[in-house]
C-alpha cells in the first residue's frame, strides 16, 4: 500500500535554470501541479525548520522579534521560565549573542536541510513544490495552500498560516501527499540521529520506516528507536495546524529523516496527541502571561541568556535560586518536580529529611539526594561513598581523549604514556578519509603497547573520562574505514572495550563519589588539584577553535591547532592526576581518602559545619555560594 510516490505524476518535461535566473540567485524548478503550469523556487539561502530566515540575528532576536502571542513547536520542549522571561523581558536579550557550539549546530542543520532538499528534489523535480524562503511569512503561507489545494505530491518548505486565537504558527521541511487516503503528511529533517543500527533480532517493537523516495511504512527490525520527543511533539504540533485547515492525512503519522539520511522514520501520532495538546495549552498561557513561573535549574541553564541577567535585581535565575536555596541547585530537572511534589522547595528543606523515601522517587538512592543537599550546605564537592577510595590500577597506563567535530568525525586521538601526550590527527577538515588514516595508526600504537605489555608480563590499562563519546567513535570508526591499514573490525573494537583493560574514569568517579557540584572532568579535576592552561576550554569552545583551525571559513590557522592539541593534552593529564589522587601508587598526603569527607560525616544537619572546615576540597570549586551551570 502507497501514500506518496509510487506513480508518476503527470508533469510537463521538468528542467531546471541555473542560479541567477531569477532575483537573488534563486534557482528555478518548473512543473505542473494540478494540470497546470507552476514555478517553484530553491533558494539556497539560510532558513531555520520553521521556514524563516537566519541570515541575521541569533535565535534570541528572532524571537523578541515575533509576537508574543504565538508560539512554534521549539517552545515546547526545555524551560517554561526561559519561556515567559522570553516573551516579558524581551529586551533583556535583544543584544544576546548565542555559544558559538549552539550556532555552529545550527549552521550544519541549515546545511543538512540544504544536502537533503537538494537530493530529493534533485532526483524528482517534477513531483516537487518548493515553496520561494525569500517570501515573507504570510505569502509562503499562501503559497503553501495553493499548492495543497492543487494537490501537490510534495512540498517543500511549506510554512502554514498562523493562527491568532490558538497562537499555533509552523512550517514542515516536506508535506507529502497521502494518495490513499487524501490530506498531507508532515515530514521533518533533523541533523540528529533518529534511530541506531541493529542485528535483526525478535523484539516487542520494531520501528516505522520508509524509503525516502517512496512513501512505504513498514516494520523494520534492522534499526532501534533512539527517543528524540521533541521530533514528536513537532510533528503532533504541525499535524494540529493541517488539520484545523481540513489538510491532515487520516493515517495521523509523521516523519523525521535524521542524520543519515538513510530513511524517514514514521510515527504514530495518535500516542502523543493527547499530550501534546496538554503541553501546548501550558506553553500558550506562559507565552500569553496567563500562568506565572519561576526559575529551576535544568541541563539547558548552561546556554541560556537567562541564567545570569534578568530578574527584579538583574542577577537572572542562578542568583534568585541561590537567595531561595532551590531545591533544583542539588537536584536538577525532574527530580525537582519530584520533590516539590512532597513540599520540598529548598535544599535545606531536603537536608532536614528523615522519613521514608517518596513511592515515586526513581533518581537513584534518595538518601544519596539527603547527602547531596548536607553537602551543598558545607561546601563540600564530593563525598565518599566509602573509607577506602578504588580505581582499577595497572603496570602500563594510557589515558586516551578524542577531539571531534559534530558528527563529522574524530579528528584527534589523544594518548599519555609514561608522562609523554602523543596526538594521533588529521587537520584535513572533515570529513575526510585521512581520518581514517589517523585512527588506523591510534589503534594500532594502542594494541602495540597492550602487546608489550602482555610480552613482558605486565598489567594494562587504558583510561578515559566518560566513554560513551569514545566508544562510539570507535565503533564509529571501525565502520566507516573498515579495511584501511591499521583500523580494526567492530568484533575487535567490542572486544576491548567490554574488556577490564578500558576503564571509564567518570564510571569511577560515580561510583566513588557523590558530587553536588556535577560529575563532569572540569568539575573533579581542580578538587584532584589540576588546573587547565586556557580558561575557556570546554567542548563547545573547541568547536569554533576547529573550525579555524582547518580553515573552513577562510585560511588555517595553526595558533588554533596548537590551542587544540593542549586542550586535549590537558584532558588527558587531567584524567591521570584524578586517577593519582583517587587511588595513589604511594599513598601520600594529598589524596581523595585525606581530602574528602565521608558519607559518615553527613549524618545529622548540625554536623555540617565541622565538615565545612574539614573539607580542603571545597575551596577548589567555591562549595554551595558559587553553583554554575
Amino acid at each position: 500500500m502507497s501514500h506518496g510516490l509510487p506513480t508518476p505524476y503527470p508533469v510537463a518535461p521538468a528542467r531546471c535554470e541555473g542560479a541567477g535566473a531569477n532575483s537573488g540567485g534563486r534557482e528555478t524548478i518548473r512543473g505542473c501541479v494540478g494540470g497546470r503550469d507552476h514555478t517553484a523556487y530553491v533558494h539556497p539561502g539560510r532558513v531555520d525548520r520553521e521556514g524563516r530566515e537566519l541570515d541575521e540575528g541569533t535565535e534570541q532576536d528572532r524571537s523578541v522579534a515575533a509576537a508574543p502571542a504565538f508560539l512554534d513547536a521549539r517552545a515546547l520542549i526545555g524551560c517554561r521560565h526561559r519561556l515567559n522571561m522570553n516573551a516579558a523581558q524581551p529586551e533583556l536579550i535583544a543584544g544576546f549573542r548565542e555559544d558559538p557550539g549552539v550556532q555552529q549546530r545550527r549552521e550544519a542543520a541549515v546545511a543538512h536541510r540544504q544536502r537533503v532538499r537538494d537530493a530529493l528534489v534533485g532526483a524528482r523535480p517534477e513531483q516537487w513544490v518548493v515553496i520561494d524562503p525569500e517570501l515573507r511569512a504570510a505569502e509562503r503561507a499562501e503559497s503553501t495552500m495553493r499548492a495543497c489545494a492543487a494537490g501537490a505530491l510534495c512540498i517543500w518548505g511549506g510554512l502554514l498560516p498562523q493562527e491568532p486565537d490558538t497562537g499555533r504558527r509552523g512550517g514542515a521541511e516536506i508535506l507529502l501527499r497521502d494518495l490513499d487516503r487524501g490530506g498531507y503528511i508532515p515530514v521533518i529533517v533533523v541533523n540528529h540521529k533518529v534511530t541506531d543500527p541493529r542485528q535483526p533480532e525478535p523484539a516487542e517493537f520494531h520501528p516505522t520506516t520508509s524509503d525516502l523516495y517512496h512513501w512505504d511504512p513498514q516494520p523494520d527490525p534492522h534499526r532501534k528507536l533512539r527517543q528524540q520527543p521533541r521530533d514528536q511533539q513537532r510533528l503532533a504540533h504541525l499535524y494540529r495546524m493541517l488539520q484545523r485547515h481540513g489538510l491532515a492525512s487520516p493515517a495521523v503519522v509523521g516523519g523525521v529523516i535524521g542524520y543519515h539520511f538513510d530513511r524517514i522514520l514514521v510515527h504514530d501520532l495518535t500516542q502523543i496527541l493527547a499530550d501534546y495538546d496538554r503541553r501546548y495549552a501550558d506553553r500558550i498561557a506562559v507565552v500569553r502571561g496567563e500562568l506565572p513561573t519561576v526559575p529551576s535549574k535544568v541541563p539547558e541553564c548552561r546556554q541560556c541568556p537567562w541564567w545570569n541577567r534578568g530578574g527584579a535585581d538583574g542577577r537572572g535565575c542562578e542568583g534568585w535560586l541561590i537567595d531561595h536555596r532551590d531545591v533544583s541547585l542539588v537536584a536538577p530537572g525532574s527530580r525537582a518536580d519530584v520533590l516539590r511534589g512532597h513540599g520540598v522547595q529548598t535544599i535545606d528543606d531536603l537536608a532536614a529529611w528523615s522519613g521514608p523515601e517518596p513511592e515515586d522517587w526513581q533518581h537513584g538512592p534518595f538518601d544519596e539526594a539527603v547527602v547531596t543537599a548536607r553537602a551543598w550546605i558545607a561546601g563540600a564537592p564530593l563525598v565518599r561513598r566509602f573509607d577506602q577510595v578504588r580505581v582499577r590500577r595497572a603496570d602500563v597506563e594510557v589515558d586516551v581523549d578524542l577531539e571531534s567535530f559534530q558528527e563529522f568525525g574524530a579528528y584527534l586521538w589523544g594518548t599519555l604514556l609514561d608522562g609523554v601526550y602523543r596526538p594521533f590527527v588529521t587537520w584535513d577538515p572533515l570529513p575526510t578519509e585521512d581520518e581514517g588514516r589517523s585512527f588506523g595508526e591510534f589503534w594500532t600504537w594502542l594494541m602495540r603497547v597492550r602487546a608489550e605489555a602482555a610480552a613482558a608480563g605486565k598489567t594494562f590499562a587504558a583510561y578515559c573520562y566518560s566513554r560513551t563519546a569514545e566508544d562510539k567513535w570507535l565503533y564509529e570508526s571501525a565502520r566507516r574505514f573498515a579495511g584501511q591499514p591499521g583500523v580494526p573490525t567492530v568484533e575487535q573494537v567490542r572486544a576491548f572495550v567490554d574488556s577490564p583493560q578500558w576503564v571509564d574514569m567518570f564510571q569511577a568517579v560515580t561510583e566513588q563519589f557523590i558530587c553536588p557540584n556535577g560529575k563532569g572532568l572540569k568539575k573533579i579535576a581542580p578538587v584532584a588539584g589540576f588546573a587547565w592552561r586556557d580558561a575557556e576550554a570546554n567542548g563547545e569552545a573547541s568547536m569554533s577553535w576547529y573550525r579555524l583551525a582547518v580553515g573552513y571559513d577562510g585560511e588555517p590557522d595553526l595558533t588554533q591547532r596548537t590551542r587544540l592539541l593542549e586542550y586535549n593534552e590537558d584532558d588527558v593529564r587531567a584524567t591521570m592526576v584524578l586517577r593519582e589522587w583517587m587511588c595513589p601508587r604511594v599513598p601520600g598526603p594529598h589524596r581523595a581518602e585525606l581530602e574528602v569527607p565521608a558519607l559518615s560525616d553527613f549524618g545529622q544537619v548540625a554536623d555540617l559545619a565541622q565538615v565545612g572546615d574539614r573539607s580542603r576540597a571545597s575551596e577548589a570549586i567555591g562549595g554551595g555560594g558559587t553553583i554554575s551551570a
